[in-house]
């Protein structure tokens, strides 16, 4: 079963939410984007997944990974 993503997205009524990749609901909405990431990011952990943080135009302005690297970086770089 693959795993899926999470994404902090600009909510359409104002603030920020957490959505699970595919969803058009919000997992939870937050007045700041800070919180979200933060929500965001315990979420990613729990499930070992992506975590996306998109910006106020929606375009992916960063990413996490939080679960299975296939090509982790090299020691001692």
């Amino acid at each position: 079963m693959a795993k899926t993503s999470q994404h902090v997205v600009p909510h359409p009524d104002g603030g920020w939410s957490v959505k699970k990749g595919g969803s058009t609901h919000a997992t939870r909405r937050f007045d700041t984007q800070r919180e979200a990431i933060s929500y965001g990011r315990k979420v990613s952990k729990n499930q070992g997944t992506e975590l996306y943080i998109h910006g106020r135009d929606g375009m992916v302005r960063s990413k996490d990974s939080f679960g299975h690297d296939p090509q982790p970086p090299k020691e001692g770089k």
